[in-house]
């Protein structure tokens, strides 16, 4: 449900005649931010980050966000944090789900040096993503995704970064939850942890905690030891099982 009488996606069209933005004219990431901060204060930073790759038509995460072609395709991105608007003309077609590979590339996306994921088992955390954000029971009763304004806790943007899942309790408290695919080390926590500050800084209200929750198939004595005494982190391991029944 939009916070004001329009959602953000029409508020983004009605910035660019509001600054009277032509074909060509640049716009950064923070100048958007400082309009809507102008003029729409109540609209949460991550909202409108989120939004920004919605309506970007070459970036490659705006697929976590359901973009309505033609509706949703109004600014080509230059590089994280610059954004011009899109020439039917002369850019590329918009991308759609379907015809992308999902990234975390879009808006100043760092990797951390130490990050030894192979593709494979990146495709795999994907896997792993899907149905968590679907099943979010199963980490805990009363969790689900966070939604807002067309924008859903999937790839969440936080700082310039991604997180992974993005949910509420059932006290609509914010949860942060980060997978790993395979053995989770103890640098996590600190990925973790940065995550929880940026929402508690932009996107949680006063009366809303953050705490984080850690994924992993297998969590490392050293990540085990890295949370004793972290009251706002769980860890979990995740099990796969399949059952065959032959036909006859």
């Amino acid at each position: 449900m939009a916070i004001y009488d329009k959602p953000v996606h029409h508020l983004m069209r009605d910035m660019v005649k509001d600054l009277a933005l032509l074909k060509g004219d640049h716009i950064s990431k923070d100048e958007v931010l400082s309009w809507f901060q102008a003029n729409y204060p109540r609209i949460k930073q991550g909202t409108i980050t989120a939004h920004l790759i919605r309506m970007s038509t070459n970036a490659t995460s705006r697929h976590h966000y359901n973009p309505k072609p033609g509706e949703d395709d109004l600014f080509y991105q230059l590089n994280g944090s610059t954004f011009r608007l899109y020439d039917n003309e002369t850019d590329p077609s918009p991308l759609q789900k379907g015809n992308l590979e999902a990234d975390k590339s879009d808006l100043d996306v760092s990797v951390d040096e130490d990050d030894t994921t192979d593709y494979q088992e990146f495709a795999y955390e994907h896997d792993l993503q899907n149905f968590l954000s679907h099943n979010l029971c199963l980490i805990e009763e009363g969790l689900r995704l966070f939604e807002d304004d067309g924008i859903t806790g999937i790839e969440f943007p936080a700082g310039g970064r991604y997180i992974d899942i993005l949910a509420l309790d059932r006290n609509n408290n914010y949860v942060v939850i980060e997978l790993k695919v395979s053995r989770g080390y103890d640098r996590v926590v600190g990925q973790l942890l940065r995550y929880i500050s940026w929402i508690k800084k932009f996107q949680a209200d006063n009366s809303q905690s953050v705490r984080g929750i850690i994924v992993a198939r297998e969590i490392a004595d050293d990540l085990a030891l890295a949370c004793e005494g972290l009251d706002i982190v769980q860890l979990y391991e995740y099990q796969l099982s399949i059952t065959l029944r032959k036909v006859e």
